[in-house]
């Protein structure tokens, strides 16, 4: 059951949205469920760890992705598009099953749902297609790590995992605080493109589609998951080169960004192999990991771009809906961080495109558009089933996005929520971003006049006391908050790593208790 109210302004142009969705059906609608042949196909690329460092998303302006702008020159990009964690496994599960965290206490990279009782019976995506006719394939990262891999209960193909390939034989930038984690590395070294886990993984994509074009009849669900730009970021010199240090744009880094956000705002990621910004620049890392990153998205684009170009030879482009998704942003030195992990625009908002071939479906959806509606990657289960024309899933929590995809100005009921351990929360709509902590701190930004969300407009104060705030604020505030949850699963059992709780005596990462004093900036 959906645990969010409704905002009453926008429910009866959604009504009449979803009444046209419904009655302009997809041609495959009339297909029964025993007789799938003639459904549109399902293409789904996940990049991991990947920001709005694109070019439909201008995130960065010097970065070089033609395979991705290619594919949003074909559909609709959603450029207020938002995770549901910033964190691999909370995220993906979250899209997977379309439960919010909040719902199935899965909150950090632990554990899997098949080990959970309660929530081990879900039905996942790639489940839900076989169930209904399809030929489901998974290869790289879609699930977290090693979760489901060679199940035939969890698809009928698997291709290889996930994984980095070739590396160096020891670390580029020498030891990395906080543990000094294998993972936290990057730069160039002497290697092949050929030798990494990507190549590997676009090779086996493009192999399955060739083969499938033999079996027109027969639709597939085929996901293909990236790990780049997920550390550790190597990339062979070419890459590297594309992005030369003299020339490099650095993020918008700015000084003191973190002196008007609550001091808890620390505590979701308190303890973490990934380096603060003041390391980076200590050890003149910051150049290397920018180029490294950017490196790594335009080598994934390459790999992008070799599936697509397979899609179109192979006679399958016109019978096949694509979505590029990545499970959440990063943070290049951007609040006082890098990696993942916080409840800001650098950790929440994503890529999401969507191409739907003309004709394939009753919908006409345009071509080389852009959506500014707030969506959720949950939404994607529901999405896709509407458009091969499948039932409902049951019990599921997104929205479907076919009214904003037959119409891309069409306003969403409600904004995206993005959830980083229990009480922990951002609320985003068309302008503002509102973030509140399991202590009730609390920040809110005007995302037009501030898009990187340098000013917390309500610094200081407290959820459990807005009296005080300005009117016009606190109707922000008390407008974005009635979206909150109602309701918060406790931690799943067998839950570990990056783990925050809040306890009766305080906040506890991972078992141990926080000690503010001993904050790591």
């Amino acid at each position: 059951m959906n645990r969010f109210s409704l905002r009453p302004l926008g429910c009866v142009l959604i009504g009449c949205a979803v009444l046209l969705a419904s009655t302009t059906a997809v041609s495959a609608q009339e297909q029964s469920s025993d007789n799938p042949g003639g459904r549109p196909n399902v293409l789904m690329i996940a990049i991991d760890d990947l920001n709005d460092w694109i070019e439909p998303l201008g995130g960065h302006p010097q970065v070089k992705t033609p395979a991705m702008a290619r594919l949003a020159a074909r559909g609709v990009t959603f450029t207020n598009a938002h995770c549901q964690a910033p964190l691999c496994n909370p995220s993906r599960t979250s899209i997977m099953t379309a439960r919010r965290p909040t719902s199935t206490g899965v909150y950090g990279l632990a554990p899997w749902i098949r080990d959970v009782d309660g929530i081990s019976e879900l039905v996942t995506m790639p489940q839900y297609f076989s169930q209904h006719g399809y030929k489901s394939l998974i290869g790289g990262k879609i699930h977290h790590g090693g979760n489901g891999r060679n199940s035939k209960a969890e698809a009928d193909v698997w291709g290889p995992a996930a994984k980095v390939g070739v590396r160096p034989k020891q670390k580029l930038i020498g030891p990395t605080p906080q543990g000094d984690n294998p993972l936290m590395d990057w730069g160039t070294f002497p290697h092949k493109d050929e030798q990494k886990g990507d190549w590997e993984v676009a090779s086996w994509a493009v192999n399955q589609l060739s083969e499938l074009a033999k079996t027109p009849d027969q639709p597939f669900f085929l996901a293909t998951g990236f790990f780049l730009p997920h550390v550790p970021c190597y990339v062979t010199q070419k890459w590297y080169d594309m992005y030369p240090e003299e020339s490099l744009i650095l993020p918008p880094i700015l000084a003191g960004d973190r002196d008007d956000t609550p001091e808890s705002s620390w505590y979701i990621h308190w303890y973490l192999p990934e380096p603060r910004t003041s390391w980076l620049r200590e050890n003149h890392q910051l150049k290397n990991l920018t180029r490294s990153y950017l490196a790594s998205i335009s080598f994934v684009d390459s790999q992008v771009g070799r599936v697509l170009d397979e899609l179109d030879s192979s006679g399958l482009a016109d019978n096949t809906i694509v979505v590029l998704w990545s499970d959440h942003g990063y943070h290049l030195g951007e609040k006082a961080v890098s990696g993942k992990n916080t409840l800001w625009r650098h950790s929440t908002r994503v890529p999401l495109i969507i191409s739907v071939p003309d004709g394939l479906t009753a919908i006409d959806v345009p071509e080389n558009t852009r959506c500014d509606q707030p969506a959720e990657l949950l939404d994607l289960y529901a999405t896709l089933s509407q458009l091969v024309g499948l039932p409902a899933p049951v019990g599921q929590e997104g929205l479907s996005l076919v009214p904003q995809l037959a119409d891309p100005t069409m306003p969403r009921e409600r904004p995206a929520i993005c959830t980083h351990n229990a009480g922990n929360h951002s609320v985003c709509d068309t302008r503002w971003r509102y973030v509140v902590y399991a202590d009730g701190g609390q920040e809110l930004y005007d995302t037009q006049a501030d898009p990187l969300e340098h000013h917390n407009l309500i610094a200081g104060t407290n959820a459990n006391d807005n009296k005080d705030l300005d009117a016009s604020y606190r109707e922000v505030v008390e407008r974005l908050s009635a979206y909150l949850p109602k309701h918060e699963s406790a931690l799943a059992p067998g839950s570990a790593h990056r783990i925050l709780e809040k306890r009766a005596d305080g906040f506890y990462w991972q078992e141990t208790k926080i000690v503010p004093a001993d904050k790591v900036e």
